[in-house]
């Protein structure tokens, strides 16, 4: 049995469950292949680079949007699941590593519904167990936000920025996931920060409300860091593909890989540990 620890010591974000499986030996040109599937690679560029946090070497993963999906910013690595209505487009947090409160000006009409993801998905052509493990995790994000602004799964929409950032990092965690041939996940319990972020609406608290909604019956491991840690993404990445929440379980450790985010922390590296070993 091939055991993977996700080890969220300084929290989980999308972009670092990717660097992180980058690190333990997955293949980035396979994953970037793969994703060409989703005919959508026009959008994005996607690159890695070995990056220094507080002392341990790992590898930062980064989406680049191209040509208007850009539009102004630099959305590198994020989880920007913002999702809105139809008529209110209400951005619902800042879901990013970053201190940057970034304010999309995309045309109102320039998104994705959740049904089209979870359909392009369902027809890109992957293998079933890539399939389900991106829809089940999409799922995941699309129901908290439906239940946050009080819309049916249906109707849940996702902007532009955050959708490319979010469908990537999800499908490229499935593909990589079963690359590495996986057959139990375990995690430590999710630290989320604290404090609140500023965003479009005002003040929020921290965990992001779609954030604590993914974590229902996730452990949660308290800090003092004031600070967004986990996204929605990395959240529903953990809820969704762990079996169980501990310390690191009973196993020979073959791999270690470290997904660096985005964040500088002065007391800690600010990395996603995995640990990959035989049960």
């Amino acid at each position: 049995m091939t055991i993977l620890y996700f080890d969220c010591f300084s929290g989980i974000s999308g972009d670092m469950v990717i660097g992180a499986l980058l690190d333990a030996g997955a293949d980035f040109a396979q994953m970037e292949e793969e994703l060409k599937k989703l005919n959508m690679e026009g959008e994005y560029t996607l690159s890695k680079k070995t990056v220094n946090k507080n002392g341990i070497t790992a590898v930062k993963f980064d989406i680049e949007l191209n040509q208007e999906e850009k539009n102004g910013h630099n959305d590198q690595g994020h989880n920007h699941s913002h999702a809105h209505d139809h008529h209110e487009h209400s951005h619902d947090h800042n879901h990013s590593h970053d201190d940057h409160d970034h304010s999309h000006s995309h045309s109102h009409d320039h998104h994705r519904a959740y049904k089209q993801i979870a359909e392009m998905i369902a027809a890109a052509g992957f293998n079933k167990a890539v399939t389900d493990t991106a829809l089940f995790i999409f799922k995941k994000i699309g129901e908290a936000e439906g239940k946050i602004h009080g819309l049916p799964l249906e109707r849940v929409h996702f902007h532009e920025v955050g959708a490319v950032d979010s469908i990537i990092d999800i499908v490229g965690t499935a593909i990589l996931i079963d690359q590495l041939g996986v057959t139990k996940i375990c995690c430590s319990p999710i630290p989320t920060g604290s404090g609140h972020i500023h965003i479009d609406h005002g003040t929020y608290p921290v965990p992001a409300p779609a954030t604590l909604e993914i974590l229902k019956g996730v452990p949660i491991a308290q800090t003092a860091v004031k600070v967004e840690l986990a996204t929605p993404t990395g959240a529903a990445i953990a809820a969704v593909l762990a079996d169980s929440f501990s310390t690191m379980p009973s196993m020979t450790v073959e791999k270690i890989g470290y997904g660096a985010g985005t964040k500088t922390f002065k007391d800690r590296p600010n990395v996603l540990r995995v640990v990959i070993g035989k049960g």
